[in-house]
């Protein structure tokens, strides 16, 4: 795991994904330094997950708990307090869970971060998989939504009106941008043959991190994830134009992620490599011929 130093927020490891346990690594960070903070931890699911990394099967990460349900609650309190003390003042945090233990952590942090500072249970409806014969089949996850403070980041977000829409008659403004966005999000997961798909289990598609991270961020805010998985919200905070932190206690996770963002960088300056290269071929061909001109001068 890197190493840091308690240090003033323009030496932070910005745009870097550290491995480790973010508990240990959130208390080498100063209070107050972080805009935003999207989590997508363990979802007290009871199983083991596995990837496929340079050709093997490997665990990716466990979700199995020995003390239950309040063994992981003691788990995420602890991390959800070092979270608080690193928003600043008008920082926001998104917690994605599912049905699992949704319920239980929003007790927890309406005592952690106070019932009023809650803003959102944020539904993320997709389709996709089986369904089950005895009862309906689960197809969303939940994403509370809590301020710091009143005093909080929000752009409202637009989607586009349907056809015949009757929201601008119910007393709804029409609006060219379209109709002002509900808590329910109707999101595509990432299917087999998604270009998304690196392969890691409980990726999450870059439209439902875009969309958190434009309306509770502003460009060049600090966004921290601190299971950053297979790199998602870095990936798509780099392309909003976001400063950002990522940490991951899996090996795994932080290699595909860092091997994720260097291919966005690559593909970024590929205009600049390709012109580079260009230039460096013709000044070649420019060294071959001058032993022609000097023949031709000659003759």
């Amino acid at each position: 795991m890197a190493t840091l130093q308690l240090r003033p927020l323009a030496n932070l490891p910005l745009g870097r994904i550290i491995q480790g346990d973010c508990l240990t690594v959130m208390k080498r960070f100063p209070e107050e330094s972080i805009d935003l903070i999207y989590i997508d931890p363990p979802f007290f699911s009871k199983r083991d997950y596995y990837t496929v990394w340079n050709g093997r099967r490997v665990q990716a990460y466990t979700d199995i708990w020995e003390g239950g349900m309040p063994g992981y609650l003691v788990w995420l309190n602890a991390r959800l307090l070092e979270m608080k003390r690193l928003l600043k003042k008008t920082g926001i945090i998104h917690v994605h869970l599912d049905h699992h233990a949704s319920h239980y952590v929003k007790v927890e942090m309406d005592k952690i971060f106070g019932h009023d500072n809650f803003r959102n249970e944020i539904v993320w409806c997709y389709g996709g998989g089986g369904a089950p014969r005895k009862a309906f089949a689960r197809k969303h996850d939940i994403i509370l939504f809590y301020a710091k403070t009143e005093n909080y980041v929000f752009n409202p977000q637009f989607a586009p009106y349907k056809p015949h829409s009757p929201f601008h008659s119910k007393g709804e403004p029409y609006r060219d941008e379209g109709k002002l966005m509900e808590d329910y999000w109707l999101i595509e997961g990432l299917g087999s043959t998604s270009k998304e798909k690196l392969g890691y289990p409980t990726q999450k598609p870059e439209a439902l991190l875009e969309r958190i991270i434009l309306a509770s961020s502003n460009p060049n805010d600090v966004v921290a994830d601190f299971f950053c998985g297979s790199g998602t919200t870095p990936a798509v905070a780099q392309r909003l134009g976001r400063r950002w932190i990522a940490c991951d206690m899996s090996r795994v996770a932080c290699a595909i992620a860092r091997r994720r963002l260097a291919v966005i960088k690559f593909k970024r300056h590929k205009g600049i490599f390709r012109s580079l290269f260009i230039i460096v071929l013709l000044h070649s061909i420019l060294n071959l011929l001058r032993p022609l001109r000097y023949v031709l001068k000659k003759t």
